[in-house]
């Protein structure tokens, strides 16, 4: 993830003007009519009844928002009552999709240049229209402070980030560990000012059984039988290509793995990966499946949920995997796995060499973190996993 002046989000924070004169005078009236509190303390005292209706605006990467899951699961714990909506573009906010700790989903597209105006007209009536009476920003955008302060709800929670502390009922300085501790972590630590105290909630995403049955009649079309191991591979990172391992060791280790005569091997990936995975993919057998490109994000996680284990970069479908609990080989070069890792499971292979986590998108040197990870490393490290699976497998088959 980029390292910006606000948390470790990969999210473009784009700025109202400030020197629009009329922009200026909105808020100035807003503040005046508001009176709004900077205390970040006791919010529940003056909270009186507690939050009855709560919207909170998930991140805008799959990796981000799935790490924002569990302030879902403290929020229905802590507000058993209270009817909750998460808000979230569009389609990331098809993997919320059947989460039982949530009452509505709200999905919203982020628009063309043209139709910009009228796609934010139409969110900040309909978060007005329902009267929230607490929104929590995940989000580190001003414009998102901005929607939440146009559509007057009651108490807004958030981050200290990128001029908007004013827009906030409630904001707060960034944890004195955000450098280090995990960005789940950061999150929850959000939920102090209501007086949750985080518990170990990890990320989930909820799929249902039909879902998963169509995913492994996809694999079935495509050959893999019931006791077959499949193997998924995601050799891509929307951030950038620094978070990349080589695309040739990628096929290296997918050639060592067929030597394994009922293993197949499934890549994944989007549009803009799809051109390096058909290149990794060119010329090897059927039991390599290219998905790149082909799959919604919610396709995507029910047939990462039935893979035996899955190798990728740091990106969106490792954090998909730990969701559905599917073993990870995670490779990182230019970001840190104390902060944007597999929340407290998977084996992750980093070098850390002296530039490393750097944060570019592209290395602008020798990319030695990524170079360093050998092709027999990572073999060995999958290899070890489906050994554990095999071995699980005829011990339950024994009588």
């Amino acid at each position: 993830m980029a390292k910006l002046n606000c948390l470790f989000s990969k999210e473009g924070v784009k700025t109202p003007s400030l020197e629009n004169k009329q922009f200026q005078e909105q808020i100035s009236r807003g503040f005046q009519s508001q009176k709004v509190a900077k205390s970040s303390t006791n919010l529940l005292r003056r909270m009186d009844p507690e939050p009855k209706n709560i919207i909170v605006r998930m991140p805008n990467w799959i990796g981000d928002l799935v790490m924002a899951t569990p302030v879902l699961a403290e929020l229905r714990r802590a507000y058993p009552h209270a009817r909750i909506t998460a808000m979230a573009r569009v389609p990331l906010c098809e993997l919320l999709r059947d989460d039982p700790q949530i009452d509505e989903l709200f999905c919203f597209s982020k628009g063309s240049s043209f139709s910009r105006y009228s796609d934010k007209k139409g969110v900040v009536e309909k978060l007005r229209r329902d009267r929230y009476d607490l929104g929590v920003l995940l989000t580190h955008s001003f414009s998102s402070a901005w929607w939440f302060w146009q559509s007057k709800i009651t108490a807004r929670l958030g981050y200290e980030c990128n001029g908007r502390g004013l827009l906030l009922t409630h904001s707060l300085p960034l944890p004195d560990k955000v450098h280090t501790q995990h960005l789940v972590i950061t999150y929850k630590a959000l939920l102090e000012p209501l007086g949750i105290t985080p518990t170990d909630a990890s990320p989930r995403i909820f799929l249902n059984d039909k879902e998963l049955f169509d995913a492994r009649l996809l694999l079935q079309q495509h050959g893999v039988r019931e006791d077959s191991l499949v193997v998924g591979i995601n050799p891509g990172a929307s951030y950038g290509s620094a978070k990349c391992w080589l695309p040739e060791r990628f096929r290296e280790v997918t050639e060592r793995l067929l030597q394994e005569d009922n293993l197949f091997i499934v890549y994944f990936g989007d549009h803009m990966s799809a051109s390096v995975v058909k290149e990794i993919c060119q010329g090897l057998p059927a039991r390599v499946i290219n998905l790149a490109g082909l799959t919604s994000l919610r396709e995507l996680a029910c047939i990462i949920c039935v893979c035996d284990v899955l190798l990728t970069n740091d990106s969106g479908p490792m954090h998909l995997a730990a969701a559905v609990n599917t073993p990870i080989i995670a490779l990182f070069g230019s970001t840190n796995e104390q902060v944007t890792g597999p929340y407290r499971k998977g084996r992750v292979i980093h070098k850390h060499v002296d530039c490393s986590p750097c944060y570019q998108r592209v290395c602008p040197i020798d990319f030695r973190c990524m170079k360093r990870i050998e092709a027999d490393e990572v073999f060995d490290a999958i290899h070890e996993v489906l050994e554990r699976k095999i071995n699980k497998r005829l011990a339950l088959s024994s009588p």
